[in-house]
């Protein structure tokens, strides 16, 4: 499959294949996705087919506004509404409960859905375009990396997709903040781009502790997840092995992080991809500062360190 600058023509050309039941790779500012008509359930199995994904669990699906919310959402509260207008376009993904026209395939079988606004131009014209919700998990094998170029996008999904949209490099580089706001008790499904502390700020008090019995309201909740081939160990140093670290890099195997986390976070998946490339067998991360600004590197390390 060739990777198409978004041109007009270009985006038109994957809207159309939307329309039509088929699946395109689109860029947004979290990671790359794998998108399709939400609510087309033949084309949300193609999407889990290609990805090798366990049915159970439910994608997210993309609005080009928070005017459409309604079509996916039977209803919301002042506080998931106050939360949508504060942060989207953007990297917060809202579990709410859903409207009865979303196949349950899109949710997993769940009574809710994952919903967000993206802040890419690229997937907002697209979803435009398209003329529907767009479902989009993350364009890459089930448990591997996400893209976050056009370039890193798993030859696997690259042979089966219909069109791949290249929207340059991720802004962030992780996916999406999820909370569940089925009702005022709020909760992270999965730490993301939009930190704790920011959600608080708009919020006016702390987030709640988010019970095991969460498991399967929102996608990434696997123990091993967002992991490249090679294993991976968390280290205090790197020292002379192959690996991230905060120091200079001593050779090629090495790649120098950096210290903000919010730029290591946009780094992350494409410095694990160039060692994996490399056939490095275990990659050795110095691990990062255990501050709250740290929570969703350390989420990401930890799922990727996790043993098969």
């Amino acid at each position: 499959m060739s990777i198409l600058a978004p041109t007009p023509e270009a985006i038109q050309s994957a809207a159309r294949e939307i329309r039509e039941g088929g699946v395109v790779v689109m860029p947004t500012e979290t990671v790359y996705g794998l998108a399709c008509d939400a609510l087309n359930e033949l084309a949300v199995r193609r999407v889990y087919d290609i990805k090798g994904r366990p049915k159970e669990n439910p994608l997210i699906v993309h609005l080009k506004g928070w005017e459409d919310l309604g079509k996916v959402a039977e209803e919301w509260s002042p506080t998931a509404e106050k939360l949508a207008k504060s942060f989207w376009p953007g990297p917060l993904t809202l579990v709410l409960p859903k409207k009865l026209s979303v196949p349950n395939i899109t949710t997993g079988g769940l009574e809710t859905v994952a919903v967000r606004v993206p802040k890419h131009h690229v997937a907002l014209e697209l979803i435009r375009q398209a003329g529907c919700p767009l479902a989009a998990p993350s364009a890459n094998v089930f448990m591997g990396l996400s893209p976050t170029r056009a370039e890193d996008i798993d030859p696997m999904i690259d042979v089966e997709v219909d069109i791949i949209l290249d929207g340059g490099p991720c802004e962030y580089g992780v996916e999406s903040t999820v909370l569940d706001v089925t009702d005022d008790h709020v909760m992270v499904l999965r730490p993301g781009a939009i930190s704790r502390a920011a959600i608080q700020a708009i919020l006016g008090r702390p987030l709640g502790v988010t019970p095991p019995s969460s498991l399967r309201r929102s996608p990434g909740q696997h123990r091993r997840h967002y992991a490249p081939r090679a294993k991976v160990v968390l280290v205090e140093r790197v020292g002379q092995d192959p690996g991230l670290t905060f120091s200079a890099a001593v050779h090629d195997e090495q790649v120098k992080m950096p210290r903000d986390p919010h730029a290591y976070g946009a780094a992350l998946y494409s410095a694990l991809r160039r060692l994996d490339q490399l056939g490095v067998e275990v990659i050795s991360i110095e691990s990062p500062p255990t501050t709250p600004e740290w929570e969703t590197v350390h989420d990401r390390l930890k799922r990727a360190s996790t043993p098969a």
